[in-house]
């Protein structure tokens, strides 16, 4: 079992920073790939960044890409979402997930086995 808790949401105005933790506890790390997820009132919760349990590759959505760093610390037990240029419309809740898995990570929520409770994150314009 892993109890995944994420922090570093908050309220920033349009062309901010934030940065997202998820800290994992329960069992290692290591062997599960990673992936961040996001809900806005009214909608589906929708992918937005994963990546793998060796960190080498990683996926992220065209609305986030080049704005959204994913990265993990697997020695911390702990992943993180470095996100830039921040909108109006990244406006959501943000969850945490993970599944075990080497070599792939998932894109669909359906893929991920474990989840954190999210942070909210809003951005004024």
């Amino acid at each position: 079992q892993v109890q995944l808790v994420e922090s570093g949401g908050g309220l920033v105005q349009a062309g901010g920073s934030l940065r997202l933790s998820c800290a994992a506890s329960g069992r290692t790390f290591s062997g599960y790939f990673l992936g961040w997820f996001r809900q806005a009132p009214g909608k589906e919760r929708e992918f937005v960044a994963a990546i793998t349990w060796s960190g080498a590759n990683t996926g992220y959505a065209n609305s986030v890409k080049d704005r959204f760093t994913i990265s993990r610390d697997n020695a911390k037990n702990a992943g993180y979402l470095q996100m830039s240029t921040l909108k109006p419309e990244d406006t959501a809740v943000y969850y945490c997930a993970a599944s075990y898995g080497t070599g792939w990570y998932g894109s669909q929520a359906h893929e991920y086995s474990y989840w954190g409770q999210g942070t909210q994150v809003t951005v004024s314009s």
